[in-house]
């Protein structure tokens, strides 16, 4: 039967559990500890944080603290705006290795394709820490490379210079926000689309056809809408500091949606909040 450990392989090779656990907004200290803990304990093998979140160290010891080994938890971070160019990528990595407490990354992402600090140069910029990223990967800090909320045309521009594929574009992607053309073209890269917000703002749980949708398969409404990630082929990041949230947000495999309630999902569009347009954002 597919479990939490249930693995998807990256266009590199590498395999990555098939659901992640999201740490976005989870308070430094006790609270991401904890969560992280919880989570792991609950089954996942993926935690995914990132050095905006200002979580970085909780998230180590919360690993750490759960004695799983090492090689049996996929961790991902990413790459913040202020960090962007080769030599401030280069020690970004090296500080969130630092904080998080580990030897090695499985996964690292350029968090945001063009940062305000750098809309006039954002190809140079990003071309710059991909080469960072890329001599990390060979120095066996990192196992595996990517980036999120990029469009095609940022990874457009990256793909003149890198040497090594992006393996992952981590996107706002659930129901209300499809991001087709996002998608297709990852798709067409052998680029996985891992989903953060995949149960979108507090709105969803409102949405009278998933709630229906639920009941008749005597699930969450949030389940349903993770289940929907899974068999579009996307990778879901839940986020939740309620162990049993935590617990109910993994229990997607002992159900499958129809090909018309996936039909009816896929139509919710913007009833809960679209992707913020990467170009014009003010940070």
């Amino acid at each position: 039967m597919v479990s939490l450990t249930d693995t998807y392989t990256l266009n590199n090779g590498v395999k990555i559990p098939v659901v992640g656990f999201g740490t976005w907004q989870t308070p430094d200290g006790n609270i991401a500890e904890s969560s992280v803990l919880a989570a792991l304990k609950a089954g996942y093998r993926h935690i995914d944080t990132a050095a905006a979140y200002g979580n970085q160290e909780s998230v180590g010891r919360g690993i750490r603290k759960s004695g799983i080994p090492r090689d049996e938890i996929f961790v991902t971070t990413k790459l913040w705006n202020k960090d962007h160019g080769y030599q401030a990528a280069k020690q970004a990595i090296d500080r969130s290795l630092m904080e998080l407490g580990l030897d090695y990354l499985d996964l690292y992402l350029i968090h945001w394709p063009n940062p305000v600090d750098f809309r006039n140069r954002w190809q140079e910029m990003n071309a710059e820490s991909w080469r960072a990223m890329e001599e990390a990967v060979q120095a066996g800090k990192i196992r595996a490379i990517g980036v999120s909320n990029f469009h095609a045309k940022h990874l457009d521009e990256l793909l003149k210079t890198a040497t090594i594929q992006p393996t992952v574009n981590q996107i706002f992607l659930n129901p209300s926000d499809l991001q087709p053309e996002v998608t297709a073209y990852n798709e067409a890269h052998h680029i996985l689309s891992e989903a953060y917000s995949p149960l979108g703002t507090g709105k969803i749980f409102k949405v009278a056809e998933l709630q229906d949708i639920a009941a008749n398969y005597d699930k969450t409404v949030a389940q349903v809408v993770l289940r929907w990630s899974l068999q579009h082929g996307f990778l879901p990041l839940p986020k939740s500091v309620h162990p049993e949230r935590i617990e109910e947000n993994a229990q997607l495999f002992d159900f499958e949606l129809s090909e018309a309630d996936m039909k009816v999902i896929d139509g919710l569009h913007g009833q809960a909040g679209l992707a913020a347009d990467p170009d014009t954002t003010d940070f």
